[in-house]
This record gives C-alpha cells, structure tokens and sequence, in this order.
C-alpha cells in the first residue's frame, strides 16, 4: 500500500503461480511437511477427489460427499497437513482412467487403510477378493468374512469405505440382487456395474 492509501496489485502470470505452487509442493514433500497430498478427477461417475499419505491412497471421495467436508476429516483423522499435490496421485489417475477406459479390470495401488478399523476394515480389506464383472451379496460378504450373522455390519462397512471405486464396494448387492445403497449414488453404482458387465 502506498502513502497516500492506494492499492497496488501487480498482476502475475498464471503460469508463474504455476510453477509456485509446484515448487512449494515439491519442498513440502522433501521436507516432510506434506502427509496428505490430494487432486481432483473428471470421471464417468463425476469428480473424484483422490487423497495419499506416503503409504497409499487413503481417500476416494464423489463430489457429493462434500470435497471440503472429506479434506476437514482427512485433516482431523490421518493429519493437518494436507496440500493439493497432484503429482502424489499420478499413478492412481493413471490407474483411474484405465479402469474407465474399461483397460484395467484390478488395482495395482498401495493403500493406506488409516481409515478402516475394526470388522469395517476387515470388510473393507476383503473387498477387492471379488473379481472384475462379479458381484456378491451383503450376506455372502458377511459368511465369506467368518460373520455370518453380520449382514448389516457389511452394509455399514461398504456404505462407509472411504477408498469407493478402488475397493469395490459397488459388487456387494441386497440379497434379491437389488442394488442396496452406494455412497456415490445409485447412478454411480449403476454405472460402474455396467461398465465391468458385472453379472
């Protein structure tokens, strides 16, 4: 400001901010400041947003959950520093749009399961046994994990996955083969099941 009160801005180039913005990411990632690195996607099924700590991926979010309600959670329950880092998440874009492209029928991602605990992260970790194009019931779920009377602790367990699309909670159906609930929406669901022909 000068001193007779007048703003000044001094316009700066969006590529520059650019550049900024990626060494600030690489120096917060070298100096160990950076637990939670996250980016955005465009996929058939609408925006994704992908979280990673070091360990793996720790969050697929749909943008109906809320972006900014699912960064706060990342921040109360794995650490405040969260920073958008695209580059951490490369590898599950990649991986992301050859499982859209219809290329990629498994994921081959380490994943970080700070998010699952208790006979939700046992359900959870069990999820990605059901192969490409194939669906299970919740009751299977539950027989399959030694819980046979726990049909609605998988429920639960696949309606709160925080890792949806990667950890296929969309092959687990009702019993009479309805689609039961899905955390990214029915037509999601839907969506995902027809693209992998799942009978």
């Amino acid at each position: 400001m000068s001193d007779n009160g007048n703003d000044f801005t001094f316009p700066v180039a969006e590529e520059a901010l650019a550049r900024l913005h990626v060494r600030l990411q690489e120096a917060a990632d070298e100096s160990a400041l950076l637990d939670v690195g996250y980016r955005t996607i465009d996929t058939p099924v609408g925006a994704l947003l992908l979280g990673a700590t070091e360990r793996g991926l720790v969050r697929v979010a749909y943008e109906q959950e809320g972006f900014d309600e699912v960064l706060a959670v990342l921040a109360e329950r794995v650490s405040p520093r969260v920073l958008y880092a695209p580059k951490r998440l490369d590898r599950a874009a990649r991986e992301l749009d050859e499982y859209f492209d219809g290329t990629r029928h498994a994921f081959d991602l380490p994943l970080d399961h700070a998010l699952s605990a208790g006979f939700r992260g046992t359900v959870q970790r069990y999820l990605p046994r059901i192969g490409y194009g194939h669906t299970l019931t919740y009751k299977q779920v539950a027989e399959l994990v030694g819980n046979p009377n726990a049909v609605r602790a998988v429920g639960t367990a696949c309606a709160t996955n925080p890792l949806p699309v990667v950890v296929p909670c969309h092959r687990v159906l009702r019993t009479d083969g309805s689609l039961g609930g899905y955390i990214g929406g029915l037509d999601a669901k839907t969506t995902l099941l027809t693209l992998e022909n799942a009978a």
